[in-house]
């Protein structure tokens, strides 16, 4: 059975095209990427410690060889940092007794305080697994009309993957795809991930199973949503991590004047309300 750590390897090596590391191109192969045998020796191990790394008969490498692995790659360095994560999230499970369960969904009332004080403005605080805790009206105003609040609990993770309303209000699915598939790995524990990969896998499908195991490091670049009542937001996104709650506070910002516009129109509505 294979690991975290051999997934993200073996995608990696077969998504590297040998030119890109200086290496010939070596035509008429049936594998893509690069030959195990040409990031072994650029490592420096040997093939069949690379292979048993890959079929996650390894679960153990030493930090020397993750480091090598990563040179011998060309990891960008948010891609070095998720190796070494996830090569310790593979040694420090592979005889633990995992038992998967739900995971806390308090937020302490000064972090609650903290959304309140940013009304009217656009706030959730959510965690790795896409559980959205609290919330600004702000967000509410936005998010009318997708379906992502109609759940009791809502969670972002599971709405992306198994909502079809999602696929038209995030302009970029697959990117935001990517990104909750990838939040998963950073789950304050591999209990809390598997709760949810559990719940998720036979209902979401290929889509979030190939993410999963893809590792890829998404780039969170502007938010592009297609709103139900006809509008194209671009919002910037900055989270400020709470590591003792295992949580963040996400704050989004208008990227455009059009963008502010209809935000101010889509608050209208709750505000006749209240």
């Amino acid at each position: 059975m294979g690991t975290p750590l051999g997934d993200f390897i073996r995608f990696k090596r077969d998504s590297t095209q040998p030119e890109s590391l200086g290496l010939p191109a070596r035509r008429h192969r049936r594998a893509p990427g690069l030959r195990r045998q040409d990031l072994a020796a650029r490592a420096g191990i040997s093939v069949e410690y690379l292979t048993r790394i890959e079929q996650g008969r390894d679960r153990n490498p030493s930090a020397a060889v993750v480091n090598a692995l990563a040179d011998a790659l060309g990891l960008a360095l948010s891609e070095r940092n998720h190796l070494r994560y996830l090569a310790k999230l593979t040694g420090s499970t592979c005889s633990a007794d995992l038992r998967p369960a739900p995971p806390p969904r308090h937020v302490r009332e000064p972090v609650l305080r903290t959304v309140r004080l940013l009304e009217p403005g656009i706030a959730i605080v959510t965690n790795r697994l896409g559980d959205v805790l609290a919330r600004t009206s702000g967000f509410e105003a936005i998010i009318g009309g997708t379906g992502l609040l109609e759940a009791d609990r809502p969670n972002l993770t599971r709405y992306v993957f198994t909502d079809p309303r999602a696929r038209t209000f995030f302009a970029d699915w697959d990117d935001i795809a990517d990104e909750q598939a990838f939040d998963l790995w950073l789950a304050p524990s591999v209990e809390n991930s598997e709760w949810l990969t559990a719940e998720l896998s036979p209902i979401a499908g290929p889509d979030f199973t190939r993410r999963l195991k893809r590792h890829a490091v998404p780039e969170r670049a502007t938010l592009r949503l297609d709103h139900p009542a006809g509008y194209r937001l671009r919002l910037l996104r900055e989270t400020l991590e709470l590591p003792a709650d295992a949580q963040q506070l996400v704050v989004f910002h208008a990227a455009d004047e059009p963008t502010a516009q209809a935000v101010e129109r889509l608050r209208r509505p709750l505000r006749s309300i209240s």
